[in-house]
């Protein structure tokens, strides 16, 4: 999927069906002059069905189509025959989409498995036709509900990928290389900052034919959370994820404060996120030899005493079978 074709944020209008008017019509056969009314309800409006499907990656779908109308209900008629109900308007949406009420605010459907299924705008409700208003002092009403309107609403939809882990780090840490390594995703990689502008999904396939799902998305700078940069719009998709994976590059002049710098984005964003299982890596060790690497280790074994570490290079392949084993065992301790 190129990037041009990840779409994860989409604002789109809808409209509900209208309900059927009841009807007025008067009972009239041969013989039988007089037979009162039977007039029928009227169908009800359409609904805005939302429906989740795995096979969706993204809201891409909707960069077309924005514009959303289910059918109104039919008249009553004849004979108290009530109107045809409206065809409910059915939009699939990707697993995880958040679908939000643009005035309000208020999160409407919010789907984490697949083909679940949600009325988000019911249509207007039929009118009564003429016979459920006779009476002892009315018996030929010459009148009938018309039906309700429909409902129209603004809505936004936010994707958020379901992964299990997330990769998190500084532009240019090593994500994608270390995601094209791990995986058979093919991120664009490039010597420069920001080359990931969305995010990237790739499934690890690990011993035993087990697998697990690793999303990476475009680098946090400093002030992330208040919108700097490209963060602020991806952070989200890490919501999900059971365990974050801090990916720092050896060449970083202060890991410690370039992790504490990535955790507090994260937290000023969602103080929910440092509830997730951690994991440092220590990316592109190759460059590095072995006293530099032994003085890294003792900085993050005095300052980050309950946080697992690891040191990988993605060109060498050292260390990544050992980093997969331990994702593997923090996903399912």
């Amino acid at each position: 999927m190129t990037e041009d074709n990840f779409v994860d944020y989409v604002k789109i209008h809808v409209s509900s069906g209208k309900g059927g008017s009841g009807s007025t019509h008067l009972r009239r056969e041969k013989y039988v002059a007089k037979g009162g009314p039977d007039g029928g309800d009227g169908g009800s409006g359409g609904n805005i069905v939302f429906v989740s499907d795995k096979n969706l990656w993204t809201l891409y779908h909707f960069k077309f189509k924005k514009h959303f109308k289910a059918e109104p209900g039919r008249n009553g008629s004849k004979s108290r025959s009530s109107g045809a109900n409206g065809k409910d308007e059915i939009i699939k949406i990707p697993v995880g989409t958040v679908v939000k009420d643009l005035e309000s605010g208020e999160i409407l459907f919010e789907p984490i498995s697949d083909n679940e299924e949600k009325v988000v705008v019911p249509g207007g409700k039929g009118g009564l036709g003429n016979w459920h208003f006779k009476s002892s002092t009315n018996q030929t009403p010459k009148y009938a509900q018309t039906g309700l309107e429909g409902h129209e609403k603004q809505l936004l939809l936010e994707l958020k990928v379901l992964a299990d882990v997330g990769l998190v780090g500084f532009p240019n840490a090593g994500k994608s290389t270390l995601l094209s390594v791990i995986t058979d995703a093919k991120p664009k990689i490039a010597n420069y900052e920001f080359t990931t502008l969305k995010p990237n999904l790739g499934i690890v396939r690990h011993r035993d034919f087990k697998s697990f799902i690793v999303s990476d998305i475009p680098g946090i700078i400093e002030g992330a959370s208040e919108g700097k940069g490209l963060g602020h719009h991806f952070l989200r998709h890490i919501e999900r994820n059971s365990t974050l994976l801090f990916l720092i590059s050896c060449e970083s002049r202060n890991v410690i404060k370039e992790y504490q710098t990535l955790l507090n984005e994260l937290k000023n964003y969602n103080r929910e996120l440092l509830d997730k299982e951690r994991i440092v890596v220590i990316s592109k060790s190759d460059l590095i030899n072995q006293k530099e690497r032994l003085a890294i280790k003792n900085k993050l074994k005095t300052n980050l005493q309950k946080i697992e570490s690891h040191f990988i290079s993605a060109i060498t392949l050292d260390g990544v079978v050992e980093l997969k084993d331990l994702i593997w065992n923090k996903l399912n301790s």
